[in-house]
């Protein structure tokens, strides 16, 4: 349906649904002062003050009166997408507490095994408590929609597929440091009867403070004895249940002859994905040809990769014995529990001399110093593009927030600017998100946040980040250059406006 209400009929609607507050919604038409306004006014405003997030007022535009609320958590905007389902950045309204939302796409909410799928996520998920494993909270079916959906402790940061592509590869204590405690969770897991099936980078997050932790263990089987319970069938002809994801498991355990489930093709996985940390390489042949995925000859080669790349890129000899064991073709050969790996890991990381934890050393981008702009008025495009190219600086220029985030964790830049007062939160989030980002992966990036006098509410939610800065309009030409100087680092201070 199409919105055709005016300005106190659309707060209302927001009342309704239980976006926004009696008292929000009467202080947004007191300084309208004009009930009759067009909606758009009120929902501009209402986003402006940062009551509504940009998604739940574009919702609002279309009229769109569902999905908005699931189990008591609120929606506040969509992270990720799958064919699988659809994740939300969420919050409880009780309490403040930041949580993610993994709903289920509707088209699958008729497919029974389908829905046991998801449903069995969670309560695999609900079983487990431990800080290197992210907490299923809750798994339920919202009585109204009838959606399907989980909700996950939310990790603020990034999973470590997109810090291996920014930096090409990392630090041997760091990634010793994420393999240990990506072992601890496995451990945790194991304790309860339960293998992940999905070792992958993209299925270990790092959060803002550096803290590894295992997700989806949705395909994960549930060990008794010798023998176990499969949750759902291997068939190569579902694609939309994502089975694709657990072909490696497949083919590996077809190839050495051992059941699903077997925890030490956890730590295989593990072992490439260590060797990945520390060289930038993969350590198996990646395909998306799914027979060749399957071939034993795939898993068998990548010990004598090992053998002979690892000299090759320097690796200690520690390491290369411990990534050797991990990633035995014959699963005898292999450390046998998680708990046994841990320990190695440890005692690795003791040999070689490393830290208990790591300081990420941050570092700058490379390449030709570079400028990110997020500016809708091309008045003030021109300018910024005229002013700090006579600094020597490269300026890429979008009127989107989200490609700054984008192109930051694609191709890193030095410094970032985001004026911010007619983008209102939206700008705000990918300012937070990018210093996160640069946190994240240790490059580091001068950042500016542009808002107007009547946005003291955004200016509270900025992140605080020494390289980070908030300035309120009017804002010179000459201040701006100079507080990107200040930020950056490595930079001299700016000479003139």
């Amino acid at each position: 349906m199409s919105v055709n209400l005016d300005a106190s009929g659309i707060g209302q609607l927001a009342l309704r649904l239980a976006l926004v507050s009696e008292e929000q919604v009467r202080e947004c038409v007191l300084e309208l002062d004009d009930k009759k306004a067009p909606a758009e006014d009120m929902i501009r405003l209402l986003e402006r003050k940062g009551y509504l997030t940009p998604w739940q007022a574009n919702k609002l535009r279309k009229g769109d009166l569902d999905g908005y609320l699931l189990g008591g958590y609120r929606l506040l905007y969509k992270i990720a997408s799958g064919s699988f389902g659809r994740v939300y950045r969420g919050d409880d309204p009780r309490t403040g507490q930041i949580v993610a939302v993994k709903v289920l796409r509707n088209k699958w909410t008729m497919d029974k095994q389908k829905v046991e799928l998801f449903i069995r996520e969670g309560k695999l998920g609900l079983s487990i408590r431990h800080p290197n494993i992210v907490s299923v909270l809750a798994v339920n079916q919202d009585s109204k929609t009838g959606q399907y959906f989980l909700v996950m402790e939310f990790v603020e940061g990034g999973n470590l597929r997109d810090i291996i592509n920014i930096r090409k590869k990392l630090e041997i204590d760091e990634a010793l440091r994420i393999m240990e405690e990506s072992a601890a969770g496995l451990v945790g897991a194991h304790q309860k009867g339960l293998t992940h099936r999905d070792i992958k980078p993209t299925n270990i997050l790092i959060s803002a403070h550096g803290q590894a932790k295992l997700v989806d263990f949705g395909l994960a089987e549930i060990t008794q004895g010798a023998g176990s319970v499969h949750l759902m069938r291997q068939t190569d002809r579902d694609d939309d249940v994502a089975v694709d994801r657990t072909v490696d498991y497949a083919g590996l355990e077809k190839a050495t002859d051992v059941k699903p489930g077997d925890i030490r093709s956890d730590i295989y996985f593990l072992g490439t994905v260590l060797y990945e940390m520390v060289t930038g390489q993969p350590l198996m042949l990646v395909t998306r040809d799914r027979q060749v995925r399957m071939l034993a000859r795939r898993y068998r080669e990548v010990e004598d990769t090992l053998a002979r790349t690892g000299p090759e890129y320097g690796l200690p000899t520690e390491l290369q014995k411990l990534i050797a064991k991990m990633s035995a073709f014959d699963p005898r050969g292999r450390f046998q529990t998680p708990a046994e790996l841990l320990e190695a890991i440890r005692q690795c990381r003791a040999e070689l001399g490393g830290a208990a934890v790591l300081q990420v050393k941050a570092r700058a981008a490379a390449g030709p110093k570079t400028l990110f702009v997020v500016e809708p008025s091309e008045k003030l495009k021109d300018a910024i593009r005229e002013k700090f190219k006579a600094h020597g600086y490269r300026v890429l220029i979008s009127i989107d927030p989200a490609m700054a985030l984008r192109r930051f964790q694609e191709q890193p830049y030095h410094a970032l600017i985001i004026d911010a007062r007619t983008l209102g939160e939206e700008g705000m989030v990918a300012y937070n998100r990018i210093l996160r980002e640069s946190g994240t992966v240790g490059i580091d990036v001068g950042a500016v946040l542009i808002l107007g006098p009547d946005q003291g509410h955004l200016a509270r939610q900025a992140a605080q980040h020494p390289n980070g800065a908030v300035m309120t309009y009017p804002v010179t030409m000459k201040q701006l250059i100079e507080k990107v100087y200040e930020l950056t680092p490595g930079e001299d201070e700016a000479e003139g406006g």
